[in-house]
């Protein structure tokens, strides 16, 4: 049967939810995006269109991991033996999917078991894979992100972090890759993540509904067409979802060559400092989105809008905040903050 998912191109607004997704996609070493928003506000359905966009990817035939046969560093340990016995390896193509994390997932489910008598007995390990090893070089979608238990959040961040999962039972431990694009939906309604937690997302974005009455028209009409004849409805999208399918695949390869000046350097931390952001997560953070923005309008250089562009995805949830704050991100302190720096720059100050 035909997929007709809902297309990415026909999604009304919601442009800064979009774009961090595709940023994600483009540059999976970001640390994914945390989408915040009412109910409604077509969260989910992004997510499931992005899928749509998600480039072919080479891998290793019966691998578990999907392995990348061109890649030996990021090999599971089977794969990576035989490469080192110099067994062939068989290539074959696979696209890149959106692997579904449920709310009600056991440790064991999304990490995965090791069979502690089969290796005492047999003197070998024997690994039943859970859901990071399916998501390995996949999208890794968790819905109501902030209603798991903080124990399994925890485990997700870690090995989006590290790229590795590690499981250890009774003295035997097993480890394989787990580099996966980890995208949490929530309603912030229903509780909120802990602040230690939040700050191991790369971006976090917040979506409400359209108010504007012409676009909230849109997303009806849309809709309503969609369901009325889905074949048709993604036909007329087809050309706008294969101009965005180049583009990333464009910025994918573009990325490597993406350059960033020291004025761009002081303009993060300029701002990290000035907006009393702990750490320095939120600072590299910054940079390496700025670059992937410049590689998606195919540029080679960073520009002080990036950086703009980049702030605005990567600091709101890593500010300080008193608990009479209501959380909204002065864009305009970031705008004088690059223009001090600029104005440096021309010896202007």
């Amino acid at each position: 049967m035909k997929n007709l998912t809902y297309p990415f191109s026909g999604i009304v607004g919601q442009e800064t939810m979009k774009k961090a997704l595709i940023l994600n996609v483009i540059n999976p070493l970001l640390g994914g995006v945390l989408i915040r928003g009412e109910k409604g506000t077509a969260k989910s359905t992004t997510v499931r269109a992005l899928a749509e966009l998600l480039p072919s990817r080479s891998q290793v035939e019966g691998c578990s991991f999907a392995c990348d046969p061109r890649e030996p560093a990021l090999m599971c340990q089977d794969c990576f033996d035989k490469v080192n016995q110099d067994q062939s390896l068989v290539e074959c193509f696979g696209a890149m999917k959106v692997i579904d994390l449920p709310v009600s997932a056991t440790e064991d489910r999304v990490v995965g078991t090791l069979d502690i008598e089969h290796a005492i007995k047999a003197g070998e390990k024997k690994f039943e894979p859970g859901i990071l090893a399916q998501a390995n070089r996949n999208i890794l979608y968790v819905d109501e992100v902030n209603l798991l238990d903080d124990h399994i959040v925890d485990v997700l961040l870690d090995s989006a972090a590290m790229g590795v999962n590690t499981i250890e039972r009774e003295g035997v431990s097993y480890c394989h890759p787990a580099r996966f694009i980890l995208v949490g939906t929530m309603n912030p309604e229903e509780g909120d993540l802990r602040p230690q937690l939040l700050d191991r997302f790369g971006m976090v974005v917040d979506v409400v509904g359209e108010s504007d009455p012409e676009m909230r028209m849109r997303v009806i009409k849309n809709r309503l067409e969609y369901e009325k004849d889905k074949e048709s409805f993604t036909e007329s999208f087809k050309e706008a979802q294969e101009s965005l399918k180049q583009k990333i695949q464009k910025a994918k390869k573009l990325l490597k060559q993406v350059h960033y000046s020291d004025d761009m350097l002081e303009i993060a931390v300029n701002i990290s400092i000035e907006l009393g952001v702990d750490g320095h997560r939120a600072d590299i953070s910054m940079i390496k989105t700025a670059m992937t923005i410049a590689a998606f309008r195919g540029a080679l250089d960073v520009t002080a809008q990036d950086m703009m562009e980049a702030a605005e995805l990567v600091l709101p949830h890593r500010m300080r905040r008193t608990p009479f704050e209501d959380g909204t991100f002065d864009l305009s302190r970031v705008q004088e903050i690059v223009n001090m720096v600029g104005s440096k720059q021309y010896g202007l100050l």
